[in-house]
């Protein structure tokens, strides 16, 4: 009996995307934007968490139909795009997201500070050595955008440096694009009062320690110049081939709904269908039956 699909969104409800796309080349003014908001969406903890359970199941087959269409010569893939600051989540949605999807299809890489022989190349070059495969889901926490953020923050580059990597990185992601690659950007945006109640909890629980560290509380003291990166790299690389999502991450489980439901809508519109069997399906049936 075939496989039977779970539903598609439904065509009444929002897109998300449509809520939470930042406008293409325009500065947006973080401040002024709640990192608690909830534009749309479930009402409340218990809600998201079955919404959540829910478009998991549709992603799981959407990716499982991409993975197979791929191993048949369909090129297209898909990238997240994961940014944001300390404890703004991006761990968080790799395991209750992408945690339910078929790893054989999944590429996830957290990018860290580069190596020496990363330093001794250009900063594009370690982001194309990981990028995701035909018909996988590639999952970067943080990424190449590092290099227009904490470099610009803490001046790790020279400025006529980190300012033309901008215009890099949008002929690097309309590249991907031109050749089959969905790029789905997501800044999950964290508030400071929230960023610090996070971090409290980490030291005042043991198990958690090994996610802290003292240079959390410098780059704390840094939060106008990292906030004001963000806005720059924000406005100047959300284009049409490539926008990006600004994800309210004050609530986890709002963060976790919200991804999810983007990754969800980015390939429900590719479709990605189960490739033909490329024998004699009722032949080799018939063969099976046979044998002993």
């Amino acid at each position: 009996m075939p496989r039977k699909h779970p539903k598609r969104t439904d065509d009444s409800d929002p897109a998300l995307r449509d809520l939470l796309r930042l406008p293409v080349g325009e500065r947006p003014g973080l401040d002024a934007r709640s990192a608690d908001a909830r534009p749309a969406g479930p009402d409340g903890k218990a809600a998201a968490r079955t919404a959540t359970a829910e478009l998991s199941e549709r992603l799981a087959d959407l990716q499982e139909r991409l993975w197979a269409a791929g191993t048949a010569g369909d090129r297209r893939r898909v990238l997240l795009v994961l940014q944001g600051m300390d404890t703004s989540g991006k761990g968080g949605t790799v395991r209750h997201v992408i945690g339910h999807l078929d790893p054989a299809g999944c590429r996830v890489h957290a990018f860290k500070a580069p190596t020496e022989e990363e330093r001794r190349h250009d900063f594009l070059w370690r982001v194309r050595r990981v990028l995701p495969r035909q018909g996988e889901v590639g999952i970067f926490d943080r990424s190449h955008y590092e290099d227009v953020l904490v470099a610009r923050v803490h001046g790790l580059a020279p400025s006529t440096e980190i300012e033309s990597r901008y215009g890099r990185i949008n002929a690097f992601e309309q590249e991907l694009t031109d050749a089959g690659t969905t790029v789905v950007k997501c800044f999950l945006h964290l508030s400071y009062g929230e960023q610090k109640r996070r971090l409290l909890a980490r030291l005042d629980n043991p198990d958690k320690h090994w996610k802290f560290s003292p240079d959390d509380i410098e780059d704390r003291a840094l939060w106008p110049a990292f906030q004001q990166a963000y806005e720059i790299a924000l406005e100047r690389c959300s284009t049409p081939a490539a926008p990006w999502y600004r994800v309210p991450a004050d609530h986890k489980w709002y963060r976790n709904w919200a991804i999810g439901r983007l990754l969800l809508e980015h390939l429900e519109e590719l479709d990605p269908r189960y490739p033909k069997a490329d024998f004699d399906v009722a032949e080799a049936r018939e063969r099976l039956l046979r044998a002993p």
